[in-house]
């Protein structure tokens, strides 16, 4: 049996345009075992893939935020053990980053591929491979993702690209009908405005219930303001990714902006509005099965009057 080892670790937007790659390995090579090496935070929801056989924890960003911590120390050395608990075939890593990906491809035992130095984001990280291979640049990220893969494991990308997540088995039962405010972002330059999402809320306050999740505390409080501006909005307890996954699986319109839970909305065939402020969707903007419109680009965000629209068009107002 092949033993695969895939390296993405973050962040989660990238985590989950991996999904379609592995997909797509698991049909074209249905006698593998992959493994996934990810960023913990993210673990449980790449374990929700009925394509992956085991995920390898990394605490790096807990690592790089507190090495002084003696129990950042003892995950390491976990993950150090779990990772060369056994070699593998083929070590395929679709991040290349130095730090974050080609060192722990370099760590782990068997053949290391990744993208040459003309393919590649940081092109020390190719140094580290056995084997390089040139990825067209000028592609959606999930392509590139794909693209590389199908070169490491020996076959040709077909068809559209399928996230391997079952929108019905997470939803579970049919509930009364919801949507889903993602407005919180890493970066402050892809936030939209407070005031606008308070129009928003109010405005599809009057015809569906709304959640407004979050992330930090911060985040919690921007979205008790939002809230606040209808009655039939929520904001729920902060859950783990698999369980957001399941949140945003059943809704029935999600509006967000660029970041991670926007893509996996669109992984999941979720109706949605995607908001941007201050990046460029073409190379890594939302896609997937469902209604999608994309609002805005980099330095020109949407107005309030844009998103109700793109939510009609979508037939979900």
């Amino acid at each position: 049996m092949p033993d695969v080892l895939f390296i993405k670790t973050s962040s989660l937007g990238d985590v989950i345009h991996h999904m379609p790659a592995l997909t797509e390995a698991r049909a074209r090579r249905p006698d593998a075992r992959f493994s996934w090496v990810v960023e913990e935070a993210f673990a449980s929801l790449v374990r929700l893939h009925p394509a992956l056989d085991q995920a390898i924890p990394v605490a790096a960003r807990a690592w790089r935020l507190a090495p002084h911590r003696l129990a950042n120390w003892w995950k390491l050395a976990n993950f150090k053990r779990a990772l060369r608990a056994r070699p593998f075939d083929e070590i395929v890593d679709t991040q290349g980053l130095f730090f974050k990906s080609a060192l722990i491809a370099r760590y782990a035992k068997g053949r290391r591929h990744g993208y040459d130095a003309n393919s590649i984001k940081e092109r020390a990280a190719s140094w580290l491979y056995d084997v390089r291979h040139r990825v067209e640049w000028n592609q959606h990220a999930v392509a590139r993702n794909r693209a590389l893969t199908a070169q490491a494991l020996g076959y040709v990308p077909e068809g559209p690209p399928d996230f391997g997540l079952d929108r019905s088995r997470l939803a579970g039962p049919a509930a009364a009908p919801y949507g889903v405010l993602l407005h919180a972002t890493a970066r402050r330059d892809k936030e939209w405005p407070e005031a606008s999402w308070r129009m928003l809320a109010a405005t599809l306050g009057a015809s569906i219930d709304l959640v407004v999740p979050f992330g930090t505390e911060a985040e919690r409080q921007r979205a008790v303001r939002i809230a606040s501006a209808t009655p039939r909005a929520r904001v729920p307890e902060r859950e783990p990714l698999d369980r957001v996954a399941r949140l945003i699986a059943g809704a029935s319109l999600v509006v967000g902006v660029d970041t991670g839970l926007v893509h996996l909305a669109a992984a999941l065939g979720v109706p949605l509005v995607a908001v941007f402020s201050a990046s460029k969707p073409a190379l890594t903007g939302p896609i997937g099965a469902g209604p999608i419109a994309v609002l805005g680009g980099n330095g020109a965000p949407p107005s309030v009057t844009e998103v109700l629209d793109a939510v009609r068009r979508i037939g979900k107002l």
